[in-house]
């Protein structure tokens, strides 16, 4: 069941990619509820990504909280002992008004680079209840954060296959501030100055998409 998008419900709960125990990595989990398909728990990402996701939601936390808004993170350290199917879990127990996933992306060839927001693709009795709000704030983040940070716009991804998308009960996006495969935006996302205007753009979207919150 979706929360309601009011202030008193305003919670966002940050979740940082990757940074999962090696020992629980390689395990693998249901892709949705019910189904036979399995997804490791963690694929592991780009070099470095975990860390830079990390700093990233860190960041974005005290932004927001500056804002007024309740916020978690589905982790705060290495060593994460879960997977996706927990990570969704935690935001939909608390009842977030949006769960924002922070990943930087990774390609084979050095010269790709931009921002994207992926969003659940619509799938009956997995996410046809959270696809139109998730779309909504995809919209929403990518615009800010593109406009925070200059970077190239690679648009909104919907996607089926994500575990962490699949079993979330709340609005959900995943959002990848950049390519760790591209020397320059590597080069930026190691700086705590180009960090501060993803997280600005990532704190501006989602209190766009979320409305005002009461004043802590």
């Amino acid at each position: 069941m979706i929360v309601e998008l009011t202030a008193a419900a305003a919670l966002v709960c940050l979740d940082p990619g990757h940074g999962t125990d090696p020992g629980v990595a390689a395990q693998r989990e249901p892709i949705g509820p019910g189904s036979p398909r399995l997804a490791v728990k963690d694929g592991g990402g780009a070099a470095g990504e975990s860390q830079v996701a990390l700093a990233l939601a860190r960041t974005t936390r005290t932004l927001l909280v500056r804002r007024g808004y309740r916020v978690v993170l589905t982790r705060d350290a290495p060593g994460y002992r879960g997977g996706n199917v927990e990570r969704a879990r935690f935001c939909n127990d608390r009842r977030a008004a949006l769960m924002l996933r922070i990943h930087a992306d990774g390609a084979s060839d050095p010269s790709t680079r931009g921002v994207s927001t992926l969003y659940p693709s619509r799938r009956a009795g997995w996410t046809d209840d959270v696809a139109a709000p998730s779309l909504r704030a995809a919209r929403r983040v990518q615009r800010a954060l593109v406009q925070a940070t200059g970077a190239t716009d690679r648009g909104l991804v919907a996607r089926a296959d994500l575990t962490g998308f699949n079993w979330a009960d709340v609005p959900v996006i995943l959002v990848e501030v950049g390519f760790l495969s591209n020397p320059g935006e590597r080069a930026l996302l190691r700086t705590t100055s180009y960090r501060a205007r993803v997280a600005r753009g990532l704190a501006e979207g989602a209190s766009i998409f979320l409305g005002a919150a009461p004043a802590s």
